[in-house]
């Protein structure tokens, strides 16, 4: 068979992913004997790649290329590097054997050029959110790829089923870096009312590699158990309210509101005690607002409170773009040793943190009959010192007129009010001395 008739197959664009194989076609119809084989990279210059020479060399002078098993002229690249990318040729030497033994063969070649194109799936893929009430900006970023990916939003309902979100407002940014393309979307999208779970996607697909990334993120409202919604003055619309003596803990409900309290929720007279507000799996992070009463609100996790007098109930906002409620924490006043029972947390879970100790019974007798000694002793001193100054505490209803002789005294300008009360009294006394009895 003449060498006119051999034909090459090989395709114009081969396509392969970095750090995966590359495979190059380059082969005959039909296969003849082959003299040479060699492979160039085309740049400024040929870059010689593989030689093979049957009678004695097989030789990769890229130290990851290879003849492939498929037909042992094509050209195979593990692991293929990003720098692969370009032009290369195929040439082929075969022997021209025209079937008449007495002509000797003559070594003719054929050649064919292809292109190799790299590609490179997204290595990161980020997503960032800003909020204005319900109102969400979300923007989805993927960085490192080649060609750049394609980005769709999709939303999964809270029974799992995932759709597309249509008619979405977006801005495609698509930025090189180096030989590579960063690719960047923004969209503008508005939450339900009563919405308390909403997971949204980013979902970045890469065709030419075959790669799919999701990137999710799940905004989660506040949530407290056994809600009424009630009308406060320092809000303008209704609000989800409850009290922690409502809340058991045990629901299984994303993102429930709990609070903390340090010594506890009972605490002694004229002592301090903080209030922590926590919201696992709320997201974002709710902000918490504080007061009492109509007091100003204040900010943030905790409350403390200082020389607490007398039973009170504080209220804490939690509150994010989904929704918001509000909680009752009641304290109070004790004079007990409430250290057995005094629960400190209203998440579940009973935490006895205070120490303080009340007094025993034994120590609140002995106060009393020490009370009762001192009260008599008292009463003892006033009657001993009134029965030696001749006053009157009680007299009793058949007693004789105390009588004081006025000659014993003396006469003072200080003593008149008295002076005048004891002559009265001594006069009375000289008559009743003077007439004798009859």
């Amino acid at each position: 068979t003449l060498i006119g008739t051999v034909d090459l197959k090989y395709d114009d664009v081969s396509y392969a992913t970095v750090h995966q194989s590359a495979f190059l076609r380059c082969g005959m119809m039909p296969v003849q004997p082959i003299k040479e084989l060699w492979w160039f990279k085309i740049g400024a210059s040929e870059e010689r790649v593989y030689y093979y020479d049957p009678t004695s060399v097989d030789a990769a002078l890229m130290k990851r290329a290879r003849r492939s098993s498929r037909d042992n002229t094509s050209l195979e690249i593990h692991p293929t590097h990003l720098s692969d990318e370009g032009e290369y040729k195929c040439r082929i030497v075969v022997w021209d054997n025209t079937g008449n033994s007495t002509e000797p063969s003559v070594p003719i070649s054929k050649e064919a050029r292809m292109m190799l194109k790299v590609n490179v799936p997204p290595e990161k893929v980020e997503i960032t959110h800003l909020t204005s009430g319900r109102n969400l900006s979300l923007r989805c970023k993927s960085e490192g790829a080649k060609p750049p990916v394609d980005i769709l939003w999709t939303k999964t309902s809270p029974d799992g089923v995932e759709t597309e979100i249509p008619d979405l407002p977006k801005v495609r940014e698509i930025e090189p870096a180096g030989e590579l393309y960063d690719t960047a979307e923004q969209i503008f999208y508005q939450l339900q009312e009563n919405e308390m779970i909403a997971k949204i996607s980013c979902v970045v697909r890469h065709h030419n590699t075959n790669t799919t990334i999701y990137k999710n993120i799940t905004f989660v409202s506040p949530a407290i158990q056994n809600a009424l919604k009630v009308t406060m003055q320092r809000f303008a619309e209704p609000v989800l309210y409850s009290s922690i003596e409502n809340q058991d803990g045990q629901d299984s409900k994303a993102g429930l509101v709990k609070i903390s309290a340090d010594p506890g929720f009972k605490v002694l007279y004229n002592t301090s005690v903080t209030l922590r507000a926590s919201a696992p799996g709320v997201f974002p992070e709710p902000r918490y607002l504080w007061w009492v009463g109509d007091q100003t609100g204040i900010a943030g996790r905790e409350l403390h409170i200082d020389n607490l007098e007398e039973d009170k109930s504080y209220y804490v906002l939690a509150e994010n773009p989904l929704g918001r409620v509000v909680l009752e924490v009641p304290v109070h006043i004790t004079t007990s040793d409430y250290s057995q029972w005094n629960d400190s947390s209203r998440d579940g879970d009973a935490m006895v943190n205070d120490t303080t100790e009340g007094l025993d019974t034994g120590a609140i007798i002995g106060i009393v009959i020490g009370a009762l000694i001192a009260v008599f002793f008292i009463g003892f001193a006033v009657w001993y010192w009134t029965i030696r100054d001749g006053t009157h505490v009680f007299s009793p209803k058949k007693e004789k007129p105390h009588t004081i002789d006025e000659e014993t005294i003396p006469f003072r300008s200080t003593d008149k009010p008295l002076l005048r009360t004891i002559s009265t009294q001594t006069l009375e006394g000289r008559r009743s001395r003077r007439e004798p009895s009859i």
